[in-house]
């Protein structure tokens, strides 16, 4: 099998990726939608891309290439702990500290207590910054990353586990059109809901229909539908430990409330260790 993933290599992406798929044939994306369109087209199997931090939110690229393409169904949730380290040649005084804006963004605090005039520059990935670190050797830099990539790329660890929160965990999701594998028993659905237009208390009639039957709902996030201000459609995450039934009855319910209701997939999560 064929598993594209977010890369490059030794990026999260990549780890959450080899958590599930050890010994098949994993290939690195410069780009969320790029890996996603890849699966879309059956040139690979399956895509593993982030959707969500614990730390910073919703990965916007991937909820947003999958609204618009129905065929792709998430087969699989993967959560990944995310340590971060910050990574040189050698130990400094860093005058410019490269990393990922989600990396950055999670390690706050440690740069504004240790390095305080640093300036932080924003890379494409974890990768690229310790791409950048090792081959401008005779900069004062430094990048934020993984333990996979300071082996990866010969870097030594100035200062472990700098993240901000210890709990720090990103959810990936496995992503293709073919639903004949069974990666175990479907624990979460999650859907795209979109309103009736110019309907006042839509969104609260959409979400009472799963609130008087108790069904659990795990996340609610809105995105811009593209068409004009204003206008916006609804990621809703619910888990499955109800009578499917109810659930069934509460789309029904949400149908004819004139609401339009697209499953992206139900699938089993898997908690990845490191």
């Amino acid at each position: 099998m064929k598993i594209g993933y977010l890369g490059p290599e030794s990026s999260f992406s990549h780890q959450a990726a080899r958590k599930q798929f050890a010994k098949e044939n994993l290939i690195a994306y410069a780009s969320i939608p790029a890996c996603l369109q890849a699966a879309l087209k059956e040139e690979i199997d399956f895509a593993i891309v982030p959707i969500e931090n614990s730390l910073e939110g919703t990965v916007h690229a991937t909820i947003d290439t999958l609204s618009q393409n129905p065929r792709l169904q998430v087969l699989s949730e993967v959560i990944l702990p995310i340590k971060q380290q910050l990574l040189a040649l050698t130990k400094g005084d860093f005058k410019k500290i490269y990393s990922h804006p989600q990396a950055l963004a999670q390690s706050q605090k440690f740069l504004a207590t240790n390095y305080p005039m640093a300036e932080l520059i924003p890379t494409a990935s974890t990768t690229a910054a310790c791409d950048y670190v090792v081959t401008h050797s005779g900069e004062a830099v430094a990048a934020i990353a993984s333990y996979e990539a300071a082996t990866f790329y010969d870097l030594k660890v100035i200062s472990s586990d700098i993240q901000d929160n210890d709990f720090n965990q990103t959810r990936f999701w496995l992503v293709g059109t073919n639903q004949t594998f069974n990666f175990g028993t479907a624990e979460k659905m999650s859907l795209i809901l979109t309103l009736p237009a110019n309907h006042a208390g839509a969104l609260h009639q959409m979400l009472a229909a799963f609130g008087w039957r108790q069904i659990d709902l795990s996340k609610i996030e809105s995105r811009p539908l593209k068409t004009s201000l204003g206008e916006y459609f609804f990621v809703v995450d619910l888990l499955l430990n109800c009578p499917q039934q109810l659930i069934e009855n509460a789309l029904e319910e949400i149908e004819l409330l004139g609401g339009e209701v697209t499953c992206l997939g139900t699938y089993p999560v898997k908690f990845a260790h490191n």
